[in-house]
C-alpha cells in the first residue's frame, strides 16, 4: 500500500542548478529522489511545492512522495539526512493523506530577499544577499511596494516567454524592513523584502525586488510600480535581482 509523505526541506542553494532535475547538473529534487530510491529499493518521484533557480535558498520548501516502504517518518528523516550532502536537510517527514499534493494543495507561499549595502559585503554574507554600494531609500521602498497588494496581472514581473494560464497572482504581504548589520557581520545595512501571496510566476519575486530597488535608489517613483503593473510589459520593469538573495521561507497549506 502507497503512503504519503510531506517533507519539509531546507537547502543552502548556492551549488545547485535547483529544485527541479535536470539533465545537466546537480538538483535538490534529484539529490532527494536518489536517496529515496536507496531506501525503497524503487524509483521515487518527489513534488515540490515550488521550482526554486539555481542559487535560490530555502528555509521551508515541501515536497511530497509516494513509497511503499513501511519505514517510521522520523526514521525516514534521519535516513534520508544521512545520504544527503549537508547543504540539504529534511527538517520533518509526516505521514499525510492519500490527497495531498505539495504542489496542488497549496495556498500559498512567502519568500524573503536579503540586500546588504555598504562599501563592501562580509564574505560571510556574500552568498546569502545582494549587495549594493548605495544607500537605498527604505520608504520610498515601502510606499512602492503597496502598489503589489491585491490580486494583478504580474506579466510585467516575470520571465520572457513563460508558460503559464494565467499571469494574474494575490499578494496580501509585502514588507520592506531595514537594519543596522552587526559589525562581526562586515556592518553596513540589511534590508529585508519578505513577499506572501497565493502563488509566484518564474522570477517575479526577483523582478519585484530589482524594481524595488530602482526606487530606492532613486532611478524610479515609487508611482512607477503601478504603472508597470498596469503595462504588462517585462521591459518597463527592474532588473532580475541575483538570485543568491532570495529564500522561499514557508510554504502555506
Amino acid at each position: 500500500m502507497h503512503r504519503t509523505i510531506k517533507l519539509t526541506i531546507a537547502y543552502e542553494g548556492s551549488g545547485y542548478v535547483g529544485w527541479q532535475r535536470q539533465p545537466n547538473g546537480r538538483s535538490i529534487q534529484g539529490l532527494i529522489e536518489d536517496s529515496f530510491r536507496r531506501i525503497e529499493g524503487a524509483p521515487v518521484t518527489i513534488i515540490g511545492a515550488g521550482r526554486t533557480d539555481a542559487g535560490v535558498h530555502a528555509l521551508g520548501q515541501v515536497a511530497s512522495a509516494r513509497i511503499t516502504h513501511a519505514i517510521g517518518v522520523a526514521d525516514l528523516g534521519r535516513a534520508l539526512n544521512a545520504m544527503l550532502p549537508p547543504d540539504i536537510r529534511v527538517l520533518e517527514a509526516i505521514e499525510m493523506p492519500k490527497s495531498f499534493d505539495a504542489r496542488k494543495s497549496s495556498v500559498g507561499k512567502v519568500y524573503r530577499y536579503r540586500v546588504v549595502t555598504g562599501p563592501f559585503v562580509s564574505p560571510f554574507e556574500r552568498r546569502y544577499a545582494w549587495h549594493i554600494e548605495k544607500p537605498l531609500d527604505c520608504r520610498a521602498m515601502q510606499d512602492g511596494g503597496k502598489a503589489f497588494l491585491g490580486e494583478h496581472d504580474f506579466a510585467g514581473f516575470q520571465t520572457t516567454g513563460s508558460d503559464v494560464i494565467t499571469s494574474v497572482r494575490r499578494i496580501s504581504r509585502l514588507d520592506v524592513n531595514e537594519g543596522d548589520l552587526d559589525r562581526t557581520a562586515g556592518g553596513g545595512r540589511l534590508m529585508t523584502i519578505e513577499v506572501e501571496g497565493n502563488g509566484f510566476l518564474r522570477h517575479m519575486v526577483r523582478t519585484i525586488v530589482g524594481t524595488l530597488v530602482e526606487v530606492g535608489t532613486q532611478q524610479r517613483v515609487p508611482a512607477d510600480i503601478a504603472r508597470v503593473l498596469e503595462s504588462r510589459n517585462r521591459a518597463k520593469a527592474g532588473p532580475t535581482a541575483p538570485a543568491e538573495g532570495l529564500f522561499l521561507v514557508r510554504v502555506n497549506y
